[in-house]
């Protein structure tokens, strides 16, 4: 149809918060490290590098939906039974009874990843790093 304006494949690519979709940056060697962490809440099962799905502002970080995940520094150890009930809840509500901020715990084991040292230190103070500051 003449005159019709052609849509780039870009138009309406950003979320509510105004950060463009992209695809998934991933991290297989710190999502194996995340996983080999003690869980940051107690529950049973294998322990899983459980990703932060809920949009956060202040943290730069876009919300996902579906099947889709966001990049993999934003994930937290947790045993299965727990990663389940993360997921079948509203997550935001999940932190909340929790006490635990888990977008300052995953950026704070992406900064020290492979220091297992350092990440068992967040992990054992996680109800208390939002309080620190």
């Amino acid at each position: 149809m003449a005159g019709q304006v052609k849509r780039p494949d870009t138009a309406f690519s950003t979320d509510r918060i105004g950060l463009f979709r992209r695809p998934q940056r991933t991290c297989k060697k710190h999502l194996q490290f995340v996983a080999s962490l003690p869980s940051l809440i107690p529950g049973t099962g294998r322990v899983d590098p459980a990703h932060i799905k809920f949009r956060e502002p202040l943290f730069a970080k876009r919300g996902v939906g579906g099947a889709e995940k966001p990049d993999d520094c934003w994930v937290v150890p947790l045993h299965r039974s727990v990663h389940d009930r993360q997921h079948n809840m509203n997550e935001k509500q999940f932190w909340r009874e929790q006490g635990i901020n888990p977008l300052l715990v995953a950026a704070l084991l992406w900064l020290h990843s492979g220091d297992e040292e350092a990440a068992t230190i967040v992990i054992s103070n996680a109800r208390y790093i939002g309080e620190a500051l």
